[in-house]
């Protein structure tokens, strides 16, 4: 029998309503959000249920989709599946690693709330931007941002023939441009509110790693996989670093699954909103049985993996 990984969601898979299912039906789900909602002395149950424009705020989305992630988690563990291994996309790390015992949900939650102060404001608004390029091999991607007057780097590797590229607003459009002539099937710019994972907010992840240093980082219990280097995380003693780090790098999220599926992992189980990384492994390695929890429904697609 192979391998179980726990996988994470991060930004851009959030939505109104996420989530409430569970915290309509199980109590320990409801009191995930009751929880976040004390710590952070924000209504969690009012962003993430109720029609809001906040909910696509840096600041706000990254704690909804935690606290969703978490309360969805707590269902999942009844089913008594031990993952050997969990990783996150971007923010989808902390629940991974909150999953794996690196971090109390009291004091992850605390940090997620900081990490997403401080890359709403790591950058004014317009001047820095984003965008998904379809169809083309991220070598030559990497060449064409080298080669652009500005910053823009690959903030993402997804999967094969989906990266994502961000820098500076006029960074991006002339690598865009130039990569739609270089023969990229699509260039997207997406709506987002900052130049995630580039050089631009550096000093957000400097910023955070001083946040790190307030708070109890313990070793694994369940190693993850780290976006940044995209190896196998099993002491604490580089947590801070890479997580501040992860805030300003290339996030190596077909590089993380490669190594996990190296390790021995063929069963991913996508645990909150969305089904983007269950896509992404797909695209990475058909072979592997990918099934995504997102609402309550989909707890029965877990008695597959514990009757086989």
């Amino acid at each position: 029998m192979g391998k179980t990984a726990f996988i994470f969601p991060g930004q851009g898979a959030q939505y109104i309503g996420m989530g409430k299912d569970f915290y309509d039906k199980y109590e320990d789900s409801k009191a995930i959000y009751d929880k976040a909602s004390q710590i952070l002395g924000i209504n969690m149950a009012e962003l993430c249920f109720a029609e809001n424009d906040k909910i696509n705020v840096t600041e706000f989305t990254q704690i909804a989709m935690v606290t969703t992630c978490m309360a969805i988690l707590e269902q999942v563990k009844k089913y008594s599946i031990k993952p050997e291994i969990c990783a996150g996309l971007s923010l989808g790390e902390y629940p991974a690693i909150m999953a794996g015992g690196v971090l109390s949900f009291e004091e992850g939650i605390k940090v997620v709330r900081q990490r997403g102060i401080l890359m709403q404001e790591a950058v004014e608004p317009g001047a820095g931007a984003m965008a998904a390029v379809l169809g083309m091999d991220a070598t030559s991607i990497e060449k064409v941002c080298e080669a652009t007057e500005g910053i823009v780097i690959i903030a993402n590797y997804n999967c094969p023939g989906q990266v994502v590229i961000s820098g500076q607003k006029k960074a991006v459009e002339l690598a865009g441009e130039e990569l739609t002539k270089s023969g990229a099937k699509r260039v997207i710019p997406l709506n987002v509110s900052g130049p995630f994972h580039s050089p631009m907010l550096k000093g957000a992840g400097e910023k955070l790693y001083e946040v790190l240093g307030d708070i109890k980082i313990k070793d694994p219990v369940i190693p993850y996989t780290a976006n940044v280097n995209a190896e196998l995380i099993n002491k604490k003693d580089n947590i801070r670093d890479l997580l501040s780090k992860q805030v300003y790098s290339s996030v190596k999220w077909q590089q993380s699954v490669e190594a996990m599926i190296a390790a021995g992992v063929n069963t991913f189980i996508e645990i909150g909103p969305g089904k983007t990384l269950s896509a992404f492994v797909k695209k990475i390695d058909k072979s592997c049985k990918v099934i995504n929890i997102e609402k309550v429904e989909d707890l029965d697609k877990l008695q597959e993996v514990i009757g086989c």
